[in-house]
């Protein structure tokens, strides 16, 4: 029979762990997006060595199941004298797996934007990197917000990978509290449900963002 003291009592705990859940996945969001312009410029570049580079990053990052990408950080960098935190393994290998779906999103924004833009910028005496901060990255990232979000809801989810490196986040304290209590179903319940509140909100707050984009 569901036990609903089991399941109240686990909400505080997975409250608390749903924190390191959307920090380590927000930071690795923003981070991510930062590496993904540069990935996503490498690949749109007139140079092949650097559109072979950025495809590389993509093919392997997207190629690699990110709990693969965790365990090497983890346990691959200590043989070459690299010690690293799990915290820091977590928010790395997120940063990194993310940036590669996010190049791939923003380059098919930067696509659709007209290239007399490029072209009125340069005639304009704007420096490429003028023209990318300026003109590029907002439009990509306007066109790009619905998939830029469902990116942030998978990278959510993914996050539950990170327990494998002994991080609380929902899943492996949900792991614990069906361990501590032996009442494994009230406790993925709860972590079901906190999920869930997260990523709708997510997607509430996205849904009201591209709105306004639209009409701004």
């Amino acid at each position: 029979m569901f036990s609903m003291t089991v399941f109240v009592q686990g909400i505080p705990l997975l409250l608390q762990a749903a924190v390191a859940t959307i920090g380590i996945s927000l930071i690795g969001l923003v981070i991510g997006f930062f590496v993904a312009v540069g990935v996503c410029s490498a690949r749109l570049s007139p140079s092949r060595a650097w559109r072979a580079a950025g495809g590389a990053y993509v093919f392997f990052f997207r190629g690699v199941p990110m709990l693969v990408q965790l365990l090497l950080v983890y346990y691959l960098l200590p043989f070459a004298g690299i010690n690293v935190p799990p915290l820091v393994a977590a928010i790395s290998t997120v940063s990194l797996c993310s940036a590669s779906y996010i190049a791939e999103i923003l380059r098919g924004g930067f696509l659709s934007i007209p290239p007399g833009q490029i072209e009125a910028a340069r005639m304009l005496g704007l420096p490429p990197l003028d023209t990318l901060r300026r003109i590029l990255v907002p439009q990509a990232f306007r066109l790009t917000l619905p998939s830029l979000v469902n990116e942030m809801v998978l990278l959510i989810k993914a996050s539950s990978l990170i327990s494998v490196v002994g991080i609380a986040e929902i899943t492996r304290t949900a792991q614990n509290i069906a361990a501590s209590t032996y009442r494994p179903l009230e406790a993925y319940v709860a972590a079901g449900l906190i999920y869930f509140v997260i990523c709708g909100a997510l997607s509430l707050v996205a849904h009201a963002a591209e709105a306004r984009l639209q009409h701004a």
